[in-house]
């Protein structure tokens, strides 16, 4: 069964930095890229980032360019999404989750971790 886990969220100050995690199980590295979506409240989930260590490439929203990198550690299976410069509007619930590509194909969602970005 696919399984993840995001945390990491919380308060943090316009310019400031924070690291998401993602843990997993129920698959490998090998199986799945892992992507990151946010999403504010009446909107649509948007893809932030993905990582596919399938073929070593990550994949960034032009919005985050610069400001955001994600990262593996295969070893705990796990995806991290640091974020710095961090603006009001990058305030949502971010999401990771199981993709048969960064380009689409949801295998499976974890639950959100609000990250608010406020003085």
């Amino acid at each position: 069964e696919v399984q993840l886990q995001a945390s990491g969220g919380g308060l943090v100050q316009p310019g400031g930095s924070l690291t998401l995690s993602c843990a997993f199980s129920g698959f490998t590295f090998d199986d799945y890229a892992i992507g990151w979506f946010r999403q504010v409240p009446g909107e649509g989930r948007e893809g932030v980032s993905c990582i596919d260590n399938r073929d070593g490439q990550t994949y960034y929203d032009d919005s985050v360019k610069g400001r955001f990198t994600v990262t593996s550690d295969n070893a705990k299976n796990t995806v991290y999404q640091h974020m710095s410069s961090l603006k009001p509007e990058d305030t949502a619930v971010y999401y990771c989750a199981a993709l048969v590509a960064c380009s689409g194909g949801v295998e499976g969602w974890g639950q959100g971790t609000q990250v608010t970005v406020s003085s």
